[in-house]
């Protein structure tokens, strides 16, 4: 199995070519499964503490537009987030995977650990979802799925070893300058879920005012890194083994009881 982590430039007269770009990679490389940025087919909105109704349906409607072509992309599943307006008129963040075979999207479940301060004004833009922790499944894999925040919350990958997760997805919106704390994060979640870690940023230049620091990765069940983006290779592809992934359930640290 391939899978294909990346860092995209959401201003508006970049994304395009970002996207192209990408789909050219995933193309070159004949990788089955991509893992987009949080969020990512729009600006930052949180950037910004005062919330718009109008620029979050303008949102909504980007994603569900770049989301109905995601076929162009050319893997065979993906998965990101997307903002959504509930029945109750409750905004969210919700993360969804998509199938080739079906080309539709599916929810997952909705971000439930959400910060509130400078440049992450999350909680003033939507709510929390329910205190779920829902498995998707996609091309045979059982996927658990961490929003940002979500993955310092090293419980949840302990839930996803028990769940049986081949791969831990952790879709973020991140700042310069702490990239390399977020790699250790990642590291330590594969490793309590005896899963391969996947992640995917946004990146603005230094000085935007979304602080969207870039830096994707593929890091094994035993803490290795595989492979990272950066600036200068925004897309990178691994291959995972999933047996790998499904026998290191019995091993150390996660067959220690709670």
């Amino acid at each position: 199995m391939k899978v294909t982590v990346c860092e995209l430039d959401p201003r508006e007269e970049h994304l395009e070519d970002g996207l192209a770009q990408l789909a050219a990679h995933i193309e070159r490389e004949q990788s089955d499964f991509l893992l987009l940025p949080e969020l990512c087919f729009s600006p930052w909105l949180a950037a910004d503490k005062d919330a718009s109704e109008s620029r979050w349906l303008a949102s909504v409607e980007a994603h569900r537009h770049q989301i109905s072509s995601l076929s162009r992309l050319n893997a065979k599943a993906a998965l990101g987030t997307r903002p959504i307006v509930t029945a109750q008129g409750s905004r969210r963040n919700e993360a969804y995977v998509w199938n080739q075979e079906t080309d539709s999207a599916v929810g997952i479940r909705e971000k439930y650990y959400l910060p509130d301060e400078e440049g992450y004004w999350e909680h003033h833009w939507y709510d929390r979802g329910p205190r779920r922790f829902d498995l998707a499944r996609a091309l045979g894999m059982r996927i658990g799925v961490q929003i940002c925040t979500e993955m310092w919350f090293f419980e949840w990958a302990r839930h996803y070893a028990a769940s049986r997760a081949d791969i831990l997805c952790i879709p973020r919106v991140t700042p310069h300058g702490s990239t390399e704390k977020w790699l250790a994060g990642g590291q330590a979640a594969a490793v309590c879920a005896g899963a391969y870690s996947l992640s995917s940023n946004l990146w603005c230049p230094p000085g935007d005012k979304a602080n969207c620091g870039g830096l994707g990765w593929v890091i094994d069940p035993e803490g290795n890194v595989l492979t990272r983006t950066s600036r200068e290779t925004p897309f990178a592809t691994a291959e995972i083994d999933l047996d790998f992934a499904r026998h290191s359930k019995a091993t150390y640290p996660r067959y220690v009881p709670e």
